[in-house]
């Protein structure tokens, strides 16, 4: 079970990710839309996953793997 970060490790790591993968223009960018947007991350994904079938999803999961392989630490395995 992953447990819970606080609300300012929360941010440092989301931070963090965001700088890693977009620059920090561009997360910023990104925070900015979020906000401006009020964007719903739930209704979004439920659109997303919605709208694409089994197979394109099972391509995407693998290309996403292939792309971004896990680098973390588990602190347990199930």
């Amino acid at each position: 079970m992953e447990s819970s970060l606080s609300t300012s490790e929360l941010l440092k790591n989301g931070m963090k990710c965001l700088t890693e993968k977009l620059g920090i223009i561009n997360a910023e960018k990104f925070i900015s839309i979020i906000i401006k947007e009020k964007f719903d991350y739930t209704k979004w994904q439920e659109t997303y996953f919605n709208n694409i079938d089994s197979e394109q999803f099972d391509k995407e999961l693998l290309k996403y793997s292939e792309e971004n392989p896990h680098r973390g630490k588990a602190k347990k395995i199930l």
